[in-house]
């Protein structure tokens, strides 16, 4: 399997249709921003189980001459997010009114993207054109994935469906078959009030006073105030400078220091991946003591207690490096869990590249869908913790902690390089993966990500510190991983449990490449 080359354009997403939606404005001429926010309308629709217009979303833009920035599309706690809220309880539950806690940030970042756009001169696609696809899937349905599917089935097992979202994905109290028709009547015309009344309608106007309503109706601890006040913030991306290259990511309260930290240490330990099993079992422990780090100090930024940037400074590094045995796994730094996301990338002709991130954060986020509205909202609350001055403790106005974390690279011969994946406490792990293989290794493109992956941690229900391998290593590997203390359990040949992701190149004579992940609905396509 191949990746694909063009010289004008390319975008990568995990369900074919939202590539299809980035392609055609990319075709009339639009930016890669523009065009990755056709995708995320398209996907919010199409992709429920991972993300929707009700979620958080961030962006990390790689201009042609300019220094690469970040566009933090979080919302904040709830203002009647109060311990009180929560009484009764010890912890904030997955599903339902008490995790629907935070602001959606996802539209707002759309928006910012957009003016963007403008600041640097080009004439904007209008809206709608931009959400057309998306409200044509909504209104006249688009075709249940297995993917959808599967992760459907999952929630239906584990969660008290309301009556909302039943009515909704659950039509006729079943789940729609692999490829019938799935409809969004309700989010149809949500978007075309996006499309009519501007982006910014979400948070002051008419929609928003409907999502205000809806909220209140369900018992969300959310108001009209907590939407009007919301706003995107763009942020300088986190850098690490590595042998091949420099490295950006998102800042906190994402886990991008993670993701960073891990390529960091594989760097300081010199480790080239010739030896398979070796290259697995150091990035997890690596894994382990960045995760050990991002539990005693990420969370707002507003609450830190430490410089993020020196949490990758070279020092740390290499003190985190000597805490890893090369010949043994250890039991420090545990997971948060999964997280249900989609990562999309985009590269035009102007020079731009995004790498993009959006999310329900849990399959299904909490379950909530608002009744006037037809928007799944998110459950990112339960990164928060009712426990008292802790970190991630609850605060109306505050951040919750995010695993989003989209990813790029410029590489020493001049080659950009954009990469990410859904995945909960495996983004971070994937990323080093598809990183390492393609940059360090010198694998192509396709293979680095379509080759066996792992992931540490949990990937559903309780805590877990075992190794989860896609049943396509080799023995020679899996026993080496063993051999070294790992607890070791397989996963089919391609399992969505490793990630769904994605990578662009744009390499120095302009050809743009892209590969996709067949562990999901994806495609890479350019023109």
């Amino acid at each position: 399997m191949q990746s694909n080359i063009a010289p004008e354009g390319m975008v990568v997403t995990p369900h074919h249709l939202a590539t299809q939606s980035a392609l055609a404005i990319l075709k009339q001429g639009g930016t890669a921003m523009e065009a990755m926010v056709s995708a995320a309308a398209t996907i919010a629709v199409i992709y429920p189980h991972m993300n929707s217009i009700g979620g958080d979303g961030y962006w990390l833009i790689i201009p042609p001459h300019e220094e690469p920035f970040v566009i933090e599309a979080c919302g904040t706690l709830g203002s009647l997010a109060t311990p009180e809220f929560f009484s009764g309880l010890d912890k904030i539950p997955y599903r339902g009114s008490k995790s629907a806690i935070t602001v959606s940030g996802t539209v707002g970042g759309w928006e910012e993207a957009l003016k963007y756009v403008s600041e640097c001169g080009y004439q904007r696609i209008s809206i709608s054109k931009l959400l057309a696809d998306s409200i044509r899937y909504a209104e006249d349905g688009y075709p249940m994935t297995n993917c959808n599917h599967q992760n459907f089935k999952k929630f239906q097992s584990t969660a008290n469906v309301s009556k909302e979202f039943s009515d909704v994905f659950f039509p006729g109290g079943r789940i729609p078959d692999v490829g019938e028709r799935v409809y969004q009547k309700q989010l149809a015309e949500t978007l075309k009030l996006l499309a009519g009344n501007g982006l910014n309608s979400y948070y002051n106007g008419e929609l928003a006073k409907l999502i205000a309503e809806d909220m209140a109706s369900l018992g969300l601890p959310i108001t009209g105030s907590d939407l009007a006040n919301y706003s995107p913030v763009r942020k300088v991306p986190l850098r690490l400078l590595h042998n091949c290259g420099e490295i950006f990511n998102t800042p906190p309260p994402t886990q991008g220091l993670v993701s960073m930290a891990i390529l960091g240490v594989l760097d300081k330990l010199g480790i080239d991946g010739q030896h398979e099993g070796q290259f697995i079992h150091t990035t997890v422990e690596a894994t382990k003591q960045a995760f050990q780090m991002r539990d005693d100090y990420i969370t707002d930024p507003c609450y830190m207690r430490v410089d993020p940037k020196s949490l990758i400074s070279q020092q740390m590094l290499l003190k985190i490096a000597k805490k890893v045995n090369l010949d043994h796994a250890s039991s420090v730094g545990q997971g948060k869990g999964p997280g249900d996301t989609v990562w999309m990338g985009a590269m035009d002709n102007k020079g731009f590249s995004v790498s993009f991130i959006q999310s329900i954060y849990h399959n299904c986020g909490s379950g909530m869908v608002l009744p006037k509205t037809g928007i799944l909202w998110h459950n990112r609350g339960v990164s928060f913790t009712l426990e008292k001055d802790h970190i991630l403790s609850i605060k109306p106005g505050k951040k919750p902690f995010h695993t989003l974390n989209p990813a790029a690279a410029r590489l020493q011969d001049g080659r950009i390089l954009i990469y990410g994946t859904r995945g909960g406490d495996g983004q971070s792990q994937t990323q080093a993966a598809i990183f390492h293989r393609y940059v360090v290794q010198g694998i192509d493109l396709q293979t680095s990500i379509t080759a066996p992956r792992w992931v540490y941690g949990r990937i559903s229900g309780e805590t877990d510190d075992t190794l989860k391998l896609e049943s396509r290593f080799s023995a020679e590997t899996i026993n080496y991983l063993r051999d070294r203390g790992h607890k070791i359990v397989m996963l089919p040949d391609y399992s969505e449990s490793v990630g769904q992701a994605g990578a662009l190149v744009r390499h120095p004579n302009g050809m743009m490449e892209g590969a996709f992940d067949i562990r999901s609905n994806g495609s890479a396509a350019g023109f």
